[in-house]
């Protein structure tokens, strides 16, 4: 993985699940930050205060953007961006750009080497640099350069169920909380655009309205609803579908009910396995492997590391309770998605539940699928990138144990929902489990002490489903 949570490094966008008190959004204490959207990149960088102002690293903003140098020379801090070159001095709100005086709202700091210019100043300093339109959301911190921002339509569409249609003209990888009543998107590395606040109506009982704004370098969007809403994606991440809906029935395995799905590689003509008794009441899958090492967690330390030592304590904690379970990678092995579906569901166990790290944040994060919307079972086949719809329910209801479990060891932790495979093609309740630090840092992740505090939380959280999982499958 990369510095962010599993989003980044497997390419796919994070749903949220609000759980009891759980809630992720612009929560008490959340740090300041300054989104910046461009053609070349999408980045966040964090705001510090100083001085009753807030500030942000000038060099930090411009280096995604291209090539910059800077030098300290006493007081003065010098930088090159491109061929364009600006000075500033520590204590003056009087620079050079361009070789044009400018003026900064605020003093310009220097700390240890590093250049800071206040934040209400950073989009006219990126417009001189760059020499081109800057529009600056100071309110909710939020930059755009040039043409970056990306747009959205909404479309009732009036069916059975109702369903409420957003287009955007770029790919958007949205976090979304649900609530009674609510559903929230939170676009936090996509800079749709939504500058203030703004109210959608719609004249629909199931989906009333939805409303539009933005906060902490994050756009957020509201659709409310008279009944459960649920999200899907579908081409290629430009859509999202809204419908108020149940959610789909847990299938047991009664006569005439696929339960496996075929996966890429089966014979077309030959029906899927059916289930047969679990050899294995649950698979534990370390992350990465091999060639893949995901994220660099410290210099030393890789993930791929990391999931392979939370998984073989994982496997202790569950057996100790009784549970059966197999470490789908035991070693240092390379093993595609793909793979790791087809072994999980060749083995049938009840619960299958993946392992990634972070050195982001503090706690434990939990994943369960949200599935693309264009799914289609054939007959006895179930379409592969679909099958865990049956067990979602399950899934779902495991995650919201382990996150109890957790809470009851002061761990901090959040559920989440994603287009996430392998969990998409599991067929048995699924989910992923990405480990952050505790609170005495990134060297907690190797600490056997840590690692059995989580894994302990999470068989008990398991081992308080048992029953209901089992009956599910």
């Amino acid at each position: 993985m990369t510095s962010t949570p599993i989003v980044r490094s497997l390419g796919i966008f994070v749903v949220i699940l609000a759980v009891s008190s759980l809630f992720l959004f612009s929560s008490p204490g959340e740090e300041k930050r300054v989104s910046i959207y461009s053609l070349a990149a999408n980045y966040a960088l964090p705001v510090v205060e100083r001085n009753g102002q807030d500030y942000v690293g000038l060099l930090e903003a411009l280096d995604p953007l291209g090539t910059v140098k800077a030098t300290a020379e006493g007081k003065r801090w010098k930088f090159r961006y491109d061929k364009v070159e600006g000075e500033f001095t520590s204590g003056s709100n009087h620079a050079r750009i361009r070789r044009h005086d400018f003026a900064l709202h605020a003093d310009f700091l220097l700390e240890n080497g590093r250049g800071l210019v206040p934040l209400s100043s950073l989009g006219q300093l990126l417009s001189d640099i760059l020499g081109g339109p800057v529009t600056f959301h100071e309110a909710s911190r939020r930059v755009f350069i040039g043409s970056a921002a990306v747009h959205f339509t909404a479309q009732m569409n009036k069916q059975n169920p109702p369903t409420l249609v957003m287009s955007f003209t770029s790919p958007v990888n949205p976090m979304i909380a649900t609530e009674p009543g609510k559903l929230h998107m939170s676009f936090n590395h996509e800079p749709v655009g939504a500058p203030g606040s703004r109210a959608l109506t719609f004249c629909d009982k199931a989906i009333p309205s939805a409303s539009c704004e933005d906060a902490n370098g994050a756009a957020e969007i509201t659709v409310n609803g008279t009944a459960p809403l649920f999200a899907s994606f579908s081409d290629g991440n430009h859509t999202i579908t809204i419908s108020a809906a149940a959610p789909p029935n847990i299938q047991t395995g009664a006569p005439g009910q696929p339960t496996l799905a075929a996966s890429p590689a089966q014979n077309a003509s030959t029906p899927a396995a059916g289930p047969s008794a679990p050899q294995f009441f649950a698979v534990v899958d370390a992350s990465h492997g091999g060639d893949e090492r995901g994220e660099a967690i410290s210099e030393q330390l890789a993930e791929k590391d990391v999931t392979l030592a939370f998984a073989s304590s994982l496997r202790q904690e569950l057996q100790a309770r009784g549970l059966r379970t197999l470490v789908l990678r035991d070693g240092d092995a390379t093993l595609t998605l793909d793979q790791r579906a087809t072994l999980t569901n060749k083995a049938h166990p009840v619960i299958y539940i993946c392992l990634h790290a972070s050195s982001e944040g503090h706690g434990v994060r939990l994943y369960t699928a949200m599935l693309p919307a264009d799914g289609e079972d054939k007959g006895l086949f179930l379409d592969w990138n679909t099958v865990q719809s049956s067990f979602l329910p399950l899934s779902k209801l495991t995650a919201t144990s382990l996150a109890s479990n957790l809470q009851q060891e002061q761990i901090s932790v959040r559920v989440l929902l994603a287009p996430l495979r392998p969990l998409n093609n599991i067929a048995a309740a699924a989910i992923a489990v990405e480990v952050a630090p505790s609170p005495d840092g990134v060297s907690s992740l190797s600490s056997a002490t840590y690692q059995q505090q989580v894994n302990s939380a999470l068989a008990s959280g398991v081992l308080s489903v048992r029953a209901k999982l089992e009956a599910g499958r």
